[in-house]
């Protein structure tokens, strides 16, 4: 199994998949985590400080640790997924699908003929798979994993219709902007009450479906209920987020 077939082969068929999330550009970093035994390493080009350019070197590294790598993409650049699809990447996240629309448009940049319109260019992507273009065409569409943010309102009435959309892989909720949008507005609570039904209601969704669902856990206790509830993808603290705990871990047992 090649690193990039390593999250499509695993994802919803079994135990859960933990992944590292990294927003820090450096790509040492997710190199360095992919040698840990996190299933997967994400990259997020959204609210990370993560471009184009440091996730197409990151993608080689992490695979080198036997690991995909799975990347959220900004708001709306679907063109820059087909990229990193191109260049190794096993999995796209996009943030921000609200609709089977918004969904059918980032199936037709991350799939190939019939089910999209991407266009042909995959040279890192065969180079991390072994394959030549006989072997990795007539795969691509399944070798690759892609995820369809939930974190709104509108995207959670729609979850029957997106979940639908061929070629659309499944799903992964944004827990934090699911509560702002929930509240109208009035905080972020990514532990509520309300996000933790809505989060119930996708992932009964994503099972009606036959589709995998992940998701953002912002501490570590909330990681371990979502793995208890049988979430497939969970990702987990941030780069920086273990760079601090690892640091107030530290200071804390030298002042013991």
């Amino acid at each position: 199994m090649s690193a990039v077939a390593a999250l499509s082969e695993r994802l919803g068929k079994g135990a859960p998949l933990v992944s590292a999330w990294c927003g820090m550009p450096h790509p040492q970093i997710a190199g360095l985590l992919a040698r840990e035994p996190f299933d997967v390493v994400a990259l997020d080009m959204q609210h990370g400080t993560v471009e184009f350019a440091d996730a197409v070197q990151a993608i080689p590294l992490v695979a080198a640790a036997g690991k995909p790598t799975i990347v959220r993409v900004p708001v709306g650049q679907f063109a820059t997924a087909s990229r990193l699809l191109d260049s190794g990447a096993a999995g796209i996240i996009a943030p921000m699908i609200n609709s089977a629309a918004d969904a059918r448009a980032l199936v037709a940049h991350t799939k190939y003929p019939p089910l999209g319109e991407r266009s042909w260019g995959p040279t890192g992507a065969m180079a991390l798979t072994g394959l030549d273009p006989a072997g990795y065409f007539p795969r691509a569409n399944t070798l690759h994993t892609v995820l369809a943010m939930v974190e709104t309102r509108a995207a959670l009435d729609a979850i029957d219709e997106i979940l639908a959309v061929e070629g659309l892989d499944g799903v992964f909720i944004g827990p934090a902007d699911l509560s702002i949008a929930l509240s109208n507005g009035a905080g972020v609570d990514p532990a509520g009450a309300a996000v933790t039904e809505a989060l119930d209601h996708a992932l009964s969704r994503a099972r009606a479906a036959g589709k995998p669902i992940g998701v953002y856990a912002h501490v570590p206790e909330r990681a371990t209920l979502f793995r208890d509830r049988g979430f497939d993808l969970i990702a987990t603290l941030s780069d920086a987020g273990l760079l601090r705990a690892g640091a107030q871990a530290l200071l804390a047992a030298l002042k013991e």
